[in-house]
């Protein structure tokens, strides 16, 4: 089952990241990409947004990741809903913050110009485990050693 949810992360680049600032959520859609192994999934996002600030506050995130796009009028009863919980990791090492951010390009070209800020960072999170909500009914849940 841990290979179908890291699966799900790998095919897809759309998440919603939950943070947390001073008990009260905030949601933000996101573009991400995810490394080979589906461990650590890595996001960009300006420094001095709501959500940048509640993640140095709070490391503690939440993802949600679907399938909805592949599964669209009667199919919708075969949506998977992945939820990761994570820990936001800075990426120190300058190669491979170059890494990603031609990773992020390639996939998400569109980010290009914005990636080029200054005040753009690239960040990690890493992943410590999975439920996966499979249809209405099926939920599954795998912890990220």
């Amino acid at each position: 089952m841990i290979e179908k949810m890291k699966d799900i992360v790998k095919a897809n680049d759309l998440c919603v990241l939950a943070t947390v600032s001073q008990g009260k959520p905030h949601c933000s859609l996101m573009s991400y990409i995810s490394d080979e192994e589906g461990r650590e999934i890595y996001l960009v996002s300006h420094k001095q947004t709501k959500k940048y600030g509640n993640l140095v506050e709070n490391p503690a995130v939440s993802l949600l990741i679907d399938t909805r796009e592949a599964e669209k009028g009667q199919r919708r009863i075969f949506i998977k809903a992945l939820t990761v919980s994570g820990e936001f990791q800075t990426i120190k090492d300058p190669g491979k913050r170059d890494f990603i951010r031609s990773k992020f390009i390639k996939r998400h070209p569109h980010l290009t110009d914005f990636l080029s800020d200054p005040g753009a960072e690239i960040f990690s999170i890493k992943i410590k485990s999975f439920q996966l909500l499979d249809g209405v009914k099926d939920a599954f849940y795998e912890k990220i050693d």
